[in-house]
């Protein structure tokens, strides 16, 4: 497993949960960072902690829904440092969404809050590592509930599913050019985003443990990337298990509170 050090990073979503922590956590790496989220004053904040760690950092405040923002930060981080190493995307949202309640603004704006934002960087990222040498590494924060419908959060688990897919696709065709692609799945993270939605959150871990997580996954590169182990386990068993039965489980999980 190699530590990254010496490398140019990009993170979106940035200004808070585990983007943040993944970016404090490599910043004693001696890396160059572009960060990149809406937020500015709480963007400029991270920066701040990062070149204090002794980090170079461009911190760009963007909107990841614009794919003019998104092309535009990529290009600024080429052209402060020269190209893209790894690359973490990870924007997105999953809120409480019952489907008797829902409406069809609600789902897209769930699947442009989770598919676009990635899209919106993976096609220039793709443009820009396929004619780097040596490539680089794509990386994003999906999610468990991308493996499965997941009660109160059809829309975030299908918007889920088809990043998944996507970048499964594309591991497979840029990987002559070098491009790898790593897929993340965490659990329940405790982060200030999501701590009063009502939704029963069983082995909920901090987001500083699942930055731990994160920075491993970017270390060993794999294809895919599951934690914690005991929702990762759940979800295993849920799909190996009849689909009855698992519906059974999932709404007795799901009325917990």
């Amino acid at each position: 497993m190699a530590r990254i050090t010496d490398r140019t990073v990009l993170i979106v979503g940035a200004s808070s949960g585990i983007g943040a922590e993944a970016a404090r956590q490599l910043a004693h790496g001696g890396n160059r960072f572009v960060i990149t989220a809406r937020r500015t004053a709480e963007l400029a904040a991270v920066a701040a902690e990062i070149r204090a760690a002794g980090s170079a950092c461009l911190d760009l405040p963007a909107d990841a829904l614009d794919p003019e923002a998104a092309a535009g930060v990529v290009a600024a981080a080429v052209a402060e440092y020269g190209s893209v190493d790894v690359a973490l995307l990870n924007a997105g949202q999953g809120p409480d969404m019952a489907m008797d309640r829902v409406s069809v603004t609600d789902v897209s704006r769930i699947m442009a809050l989770n598919y676009d934002v990635v899209v919106n960087y993976l096609v220039p990222l793709i443009g820009q590592l396929r004619g780097q040498p040596g490539g680089g590494l794509i990386a994003h924060t999906n999610s468990l509930a991308g493996l499965m419908g997941i009660p109160r959060q059809g829309p975030y688990s299908a918007a889920k599913a088809a990043v998944r897919t996507l970048v499964d696709t594309a591991r497979i065709e840029l990987a002559p050019h070098g491009v790898r692609f790593t897929t993340i799945h965490p659990g329940f993270v405790a982060t200030e985003r999501v701590g009063g939605d009502g939704l029963p959150k069983p082995f909920q871990i901090s987001q500083e443990r699942a930055a731990r997580y994160v920075v491993r996954a970017l270390e060993k590169e794999p294809a895919q990337a599951y934690f914690p182990w005991p929702t990762a386990a759940l979800v295993r068993t849920l799909r190996a298990l009849p689909t009855p039965v698992s519906a059974a489980v999932l709404r007795r999980l799901a009325s917990v509170g």
